[in-house]
């Protein structure tokens, strides 16, 4: 029994004639006739009862038929449901964020979505790009945003967006302007901590460049950003952050920024799920707004 059986009785039912409900159906006669028959097979009783041309339900056929409007009502509700589900911009996205991306992107580009997509809602959760990735991984997230590409495996990473990463001091901890790279690294440095996407982007470029952090000389190591801004401030080392995460303070002159002269620090920032993970409507429509957010 399926539900293309059950609407064959049930039209045959109704119309109390194989013939009608086939022209109904724009199915064969014989087609109605066996999918009829197979159902009178599998319940063990007859359905209706044939009077030369006239066919009589069975108190059988009386049940069954309340049943399977039911059936069919229940099973139309569903298909309008995920309709709806597919089309529909509307509900809450719960959405996992590294800290720079989280706290200085996001925030702009959610604002943006809500302004043509009012019904939708955010929660975002944020914690550093490791977090993230595991708790998509873990089937906890659906989406995330990150400021680095950890894992691979079922995690799957899109870029969209480039970040800049820069050297800071206090205006008075730093007396040069401009140093180069490995000069920089002669500082006494404060550092994100490990499983952070800043971390890991300073952690590739240093490497790249022939530096071993674990060499350094290492004044603080910090687990948000505000707080190695704040040790920056306190002028307890220099500090390699994005532009994003200090753009206000470089205005104000509470920072400063140290021109590196020979390499130049960028990451890209990336969209996040599980390779294996179907992403309802909305979630789709608002990945489409973070590929258009680079010009935003």
């Amino acid at each position: 029994m399926d539900l293309h059986q059950l609407k064959i009785f049930a039209t045959v039912f109704k119309n109390r004639s194989f013939s009608k409900a086939s022209g109904e159906l724009h199915l064969t006669q014989p087609t109605v006739s066996d999918h009829i028959k197979s159902l009178e097979e599998e319940f063990g009783c007859t359905l209706f009862d044939r009077l030369g041309r006239t066919i009589i339900p069975t108190k059988e056929a009386e049940i069954l038929y309340s049943h399977s409007l039911e059936i069919l009502e229940k099973s139309e509700s569903i298909r309008d449901a995920i309709r709806q589900l597919k089309q529909e911009d509307s509900g809450e996205l719960v959405i996992g964020a590294s800290t720079i991306p989280g706290t200085y992107l996001m925030p702009r580009i959610i604002s943006a979505f809500r302004k043509e997509h009012p019904s939708v809602t955010f929660k975002i959760s944020i914690s550093d790009s490791k977090e993230v990735v595991e708790k998509i991984l873990n089937q906890e997230l659906l989406l995330g945003v990150t400021g680095s590409k950890l894992h691979a495996g079922q995690a799957q990473y899109e870029p969209f967006m480039e970040d800049e990463l820069i050297a800071i001091s206090s205006p008075s901890f730093v007396r040069s302007k401009t140093v180069s790279f490995r000069e920089l690294f002669s500082l006494p440095m404060v550092l994100r901590e490990e499983g952070s996407g800043t971390r890991t982007e300073v952690d590739k470029i240093a490497e790249a460049n022939g530096i071993n952090l674990d060499t350094i000389e290492t004044a603080g190591v910090f687990g948000s950003t505000d707080a190695v801004k704040q040790a920056v401030k306190a002028e307890l080392g220099i500090a390699i952050l994005s532009r994003l995460a200090v753009a206000d303070e470089l205005k104000m002159g509470i920072l400063r920024e140290i021109k590196i002269t020979d390499v130049q620090m960028r990451r890209k920032f990336y969209i996040v799920k599980h390779k294996r993970r179907s992403l309802p409507h909305a979630y789709r429509v608002f990945i489409e707004s973070l590929r258009r957010s680079a010009s935003l």
